[in-house]
């Protein structure tokens, strides 16, 4: 029997257009399309072994937890180390939980002191570093981990967040090296952080912190434990040598092409146990299947870059991978038609799940650049009227496909302070209010060549920074139109993602089109407009007094509706200053092979891989099939 699907491939060979769910993904446009055939080809699985195998759709950078700043290392290094802590896989309202902690954090009253003991017995996996010898995880391996993000040679871009955290001692160590020009001091005693015996650290902060461990502590990919000794071994090439106690090793890597993480032999026992949401069948019959068995389920993750959506689509219909993440929206109309799979794929045996993600697209204005940036009200008005030119039910028809929602702020679906019934003029299209806007703040054109210039006489030229890729050409073509429609003129600068971000962490763009993923926490979000954060989450560099103090004043207050409402304020005062054109929230379509096990996704737990599993049988009989 021939595989239908290779009998498709003409006619779905369709042009890209799609932004991508990155931590930080650019523009997308279209472009012809490619040959019938995957970019890079995924190899066949060995017999009897469990393989996993898909794509992303962006190069990694390093697997080192204090250099990562990109979700695709981070996905991958969340499946080598551990945090102390995880996030219920199924759980609705999610639930935290030991993962190498014994138990539930002490936590004291003022939410300043939190003290964790680590299980004993849990081992990282084997490498040359330990000299032949097991190692066991302890505390101190907590505790230095922690202490590297403050170490200048590392160049930490979560730094801020430990900053802000302001863990005594920590900080005032940091600065003093620095002055002192000395390397970093791990064995300097801190009285905020520190090891009480073998199996238990203490964190003491400066100032009250009631979601510290749950916002920090359950990501393996930023405070997952390093072993000292396999960092020095390594020293600078530790982004290279990921070495953790988590259910994967790296087994192979070729940069930018394929990464190959394997089973860790030394990983501890740990038993598929979730409580599915009730009234959920699906979900249900997962967790009756899959309840018991050992994790992880899957020998090997082979996972393929592959950066643009036409190849990456035909890998998956060739059948060379077992899960296609975030389905393309150009391909959207014929694969989901009105968000079902088309029947042709649901005779396949094709899983779809379909699922909301915490995340923003934006556009951000510089705001320490002298054309774009400012907090006085003409270069406010600039902003504003840009926003408003801004199509973006257009945006959503033409180039999202309709798997998006309106912005109406920062804060994203799925976190605490999210409001749906919130509107407000972020979302707003008006050609008109634009051009008064402009108008009114002396953005005319003064020299007769049809395009505005400054209210000075100085040319108005907005420099946007895009990817050349697939996606990134086709929101270029919306910005275009929409700044065609108002007479103001914008350029586009095309380098890789890489390198726009090296130049936005360093205050060089202007304009910047990126998106930002975060936890269920809307703080999360609020950090892109804190301006101690500058640089690191706080692209824009909007830095704003009042905005600073509500997000400090949030910071400290428990969950509930007073929080959520000064949330909910700081939230507005970024749409009436506009450092970011917030343009939508996406919605996201995994579809997995009918041999895929288990599939589900909680868009909080990175390494999902582990409670995932290939049913070898039906995954044979299709190959056999498809002959």
């Amino acid at each position: 029997m021939k595989n239908p699907f290779k009998t498709m491939l003409p006619a779905l060979a369709l042009a890209a257009a799609v932004t991508g769910g990155l931590a930080w993904p650019g523009l997308a446009s279209a472009q012809g399309a490619a040959p019938a055939r995957s970019a890079t080809p995924a190899e066949a699985p060995a017999a009897g072994r469990k393989v996993l195998r898909y794509a992303f759709r962006v190069a990694e950078t390093s697997f080192d937890p204090a250099q990562i700043t990109d979700l695709y290392s981070r996905t991958i290094a969340a499946g080598i180390f551990d945090a102390p802590y995880e996030w219920s896989f199924m759980g609705q309202p999610m639930v935290m939980r030991p993962a190498t902690a014994a138990g539930m954090p002490e936590i004291s009253d003022d939410f300043k002191t939190f003290t964790i003991r680590i299980r004993p017995g849990i081992y990282f996996a084997d490498d040359p570093a330990f000299k032949g010898q097991k190692r066991e995880l302890t505390a101190e391996d907590y505790v230095y981990s922690l202490k590297r993000h403050f170490d200048p040679r590392w160049k930490s871009g979560n730094l801020y967040i430990l900053e802000n955290a302001k863990i005594l001692g920590m900080n005032e160590l940091r600065k003093k090296l620095l002055e002192q020009k000395k390397p970093f001091d791990y064995d300097t005693p801190v009285e905020g952080l520190r090891t009480l015996d073998r199996y238990t650290f203490q964190i003491k902060l400066a100032e009250p912190a009631p979601r510290f461990l749950s916002s920090n502590f359950t990501d393996g990919s930023f405070t997952g434990a390093m072993a000292r000794e396999v960092v020095e071994f390594y020293g600078d090439k530790i982004g290279e040598h990921p070495v953790g106690t988590g259910p994967y090793r790296l087994a192979d890597w070729k940069r930018s092409s394929r990464i190959v993480l394997a089973k860790n032999p030394n990983f501890r026992e740990v038993f598929y146990d979730e409580t599915p949401p009730a009234g959920n069948a699906r979900l249900e019959a997962i967790a009756r299947q899959m309840k018991g068995k050992r994790l992880p389920l899957v020998d090997e993750v082979h996972i393929s870059i592959i950066e643009e959506n036409q190849p990456r689509w035909l890998a998956f219909l060739n059948e060379e991978h077992d899960l296609l993440e975030e389905l393309p929206t150009d391909f959207a109309a014929s694969v989901i038609p009105n968000n079902e799979l088309a029947p042709i794929y649901a005779k396949r045996g094709l899983q779809k799940v379909r699922y909301p993600r915490a995340d923003v697209a934006v556009s951000y204005f510089g705001m320490e650049n002298p054309v774009v940036g400012g907090y006085e009200p003409h270069k406010v008005a600039l902003r504003r009227a840009i926003s408003l030119a801004v199509d973006v039910e257009r945006e959503i028809r033409l180039v999202r496909r309709g798997q998006a929602i309106p912005a109406q702020s920062h804060i994203a679906p799925q976190t605490t302070a999210y409001n749906p019934k919130l509107k407000t003029e972020m979302s707003d299209h008006s050609v008109a209010r634009a051009k008064a806007l402009l108008d009114m703040h002396g953005y005319v054109d003064k020299d007769g060549d049809g395009w505005r210039d400054q209210p000075d006489g100085s040319p108005l030229v907005l420099q946007y920074a895009t990817q050349p890729d697939q996606n990134s050409r086709q929101l270029i073509e919306q910005w275009s139109r929409n700044m065609k429609a108002i007479n103001v003129r914008i350029e586009f600068n095309a380098a890789k993602w890489p390198e726009n971000l090296k130049s936005s962490r360093a205050g060089k763009l202007m304009m910047w089109g990126v998106g930002w993923s975060g936890g269920p926490d809307s703080d999360t979000f609020l950090a892109q407009g804190y301006g101690p954060n500058k640089g690191q989450a706080n692209h824009a560099r909007f830095d704003l007094p009042a905005f600073n103090k509500l997000y400090e004043q949030q910071r400290g207050m428990p969950d509930g509706p007073e929080r959520f409402a000064v949330m909910a304020e700081a939230a507005r005062l970024m749409v009436a200053y506009m450092p970011y054109k917030v343009h939508v929230h996406r919605i996201f379509t995994d579809i997995a092979q009918p041999w895929v096990v288990g599939y589900h996704r909680n868009i909080f737990v990175r390494d999902f891989w582990k409670y995932l599993d290939i049913d070898l049988e039906a995954f044979q009989r299709s190959k056999g099939a498809a002959q």
